[in-house]
């Protein structure tokens, strides 16, 4: 009996200890899991990006993404002090191409700095307030660089048809009020885009498929029907992306027929070449951004994301200042007299 007992007693322990275990577990799921009515259970995200990738493989990320990331720092800064500086460029032209750069230089930073430290460090976490936040800046950079990109070409279409009313039409005052009009929409548009993007409780998976905070990953781990915000986001592209696209090929088309109608082919070529600069960094900012943004969410994967995600994140702003200084002799020159005056006031200081 003695021999029985203790079995029974063995088994009701056994017993015992399974219900605290499953008791245990259950309380932990239904900690993880909350009512989407209640609020989130989600208080940071996982941000996947390189992660899966071996350990040579992110040091040679690291190297290559801290070169470009450099180099675009350096050629935009440059942009920055000399289209400030210089009196010899003081035109409506490159005080937006100074303002273009500043945006790269704003962009960038909200994203890539992070990329570098996590391609260093294990931790890949990044709270929900700094998700949110990293998103607000890339939405509402992006779209001032969206419809400051509309208003040089803007610029470009009255210096070419209207070169004698240029001075009048392009004043201070109007490129101030335009700069600020492209601020103002841009970040107005991302409060409303932040709002739509964090509105659900987030109780699903915190990995995000990509480098960054980006805004269609994070609604589809949002608990409650993401259709909803996605239609918002892509409305809110098709405005943002496609109505400067509309202003860009009006101006353009004018200004094509404005060469076409001179005589001289060598000053077609002149006129034109002032264009194609612009044109190219358009080109490249538009392409990987509609793919972001306004292609269906079922043709995206993390391999088709990741590359156009850094080419709007990191390459293009890293070519905007190349693209333009190669192509404008005026830019080179300016470039040339700003580095002429810092070996010399080093030389000086020695």
């Amino acid at each position: 009996m003695t021999f029985v007992s203790q079995i029974r007693g063995t088994r009701k322990a056994q017993e015992f200890g399974d219900k605290q275990i499953i008791s245990s577990y259950s309380s932990r799921m239904r900690s993880q899991m909350v009512d989407p009515r209640n609020g989130s259970s989600v208080t940071k995200f996982v941000l996947v990006g390189f992660e899966q990738s071996s350990p040579s493989t992110r040091a040679l990320f690291f190297a290559l993404f801290l070169a470009l990331y450099s180099l675009a720092m350096a050629m935009n800064g440059l942009v920055i002090f000399i289209t400030w500086t210089d009196p010899s460029i003081n035109s409506p032209m490159y005080f937006f191409l100074g303002h273009l750069s500043f945006l790269d230089v704003c962009f960038i930073n909200t994203t890539i700095p992070q990329m570098l430290i996590h391609l260093v460090i294990k931790n890949h976490s990044l709270s929900f307030a700094s998700c949110l936040t990293q998103m607000y800046l890339v939405f509402g950079v992006g779209e001032a660089e969206c419809i400051l990109l509309a208003f040089m070409a803007y610029d470009r279409y009255v210096a070419i048809c209207h070169p004698l009313s240029y001075a009048q039409i392009m004043s201070w005052h109007v490129c101030m009020r335009l700069v600020s009009t492209a601020w103002f929409f841009g970040l107005i548009s991302g409060i409303l885009l932040d709002y739509m993007t964090f509105r659900g409780p987030f109780c699903r998976d915190n990995h995000i498929e990509n480098f960054f905070c980006e805004a269609p990953i994070v609604i589809t781990l949002s608990c409650g029907d993401p259709q909803f915000s996605l239609k918002m986001i892509f409305a809110d592209a098709i405005v943002v992306l496609l109505s400067p696209v509309v202003l860009i090929v009006i101006s353009y088309a004018r200004i094509l027929a404005s060469i076409l109608s001179r005589a001289s082919s060598s000053g077609r070529g002149k006129t034109f070449s002032t264009c194609t600069s612009h044109l190219t960094v358009v080109t490249f900012f538009y392409t990987s951004a509609m793919f972001s943004y306004v292609n269906p969410r079922s043709t995206h994967g993390p391999d088709k994301d990741k590359p156009f995600s850094l080419l709007y994140t990191i390459i293009t702003p890293m070519c905007n200042p190349i693209i333009y200084s190669f192509r404008n002799k005026e830019m080179k020159g300016a470039m040339v007299r700003a580095l002429g005056r810092t070996s010399l006031a080093q030389a000086e200081s020695v």
